[in-house]
């Protein structure tokens, strides 16, 4: 549903779009719709979007904005997504509010995956 004034896609570049395809998949069971060799779109994933054709990357060191994942099991995701071909640019820490880690995937953006506190 649209809704006005709200974040309604985010968009993200990709060197190697069947790659990142490919690692999506695999990690977190995403399917994608192409629109030409340069994008590819992937819906229902907590916020629509695409990655398109680019040599950069996005990684907080640039000043990229950070995409954030929620998991229920932070270790399991976190393994998933190494199995998957990505790799962790920050191990599983503390911080307010709960834990998390960093990624990058095959194309070298940053995303992060965080999960309520652990238990004591």
């Amino acid at each position: 549903m649209n809704i006005h004034g709200k974040i309604n896609y985010i968009e993200l570049p990709a060197a190697d779009i069947e790659a990142v395809k490919a690692f999506f998949t695999k990690a977190f069971g995403w399917s994608f719709t192409d629109y030409g060799p340069d994008y590819t779109a992937f819906a229902d994933e907590g916020l629509d979007g695409g990655f398109y054709r680019a040599d950069l990357s996005a990684s907080t060191a640039n000043g990229s904005a950070l995409v954030v994942f929620y998991s229920e099991t932070l270790e399991e995701t976190r393994n998933t997504v190494v199995l998957s071909g990505g790799t962790i640019l920050k191990e599983i820490f503390d911080f307010p509010g709960g834990r998390r880690f960093h990624f990058a995937d095959p194309n070298g953006n940053e995303f992060a995956v965080w999960s309520e506190p652990a238990e004591k």
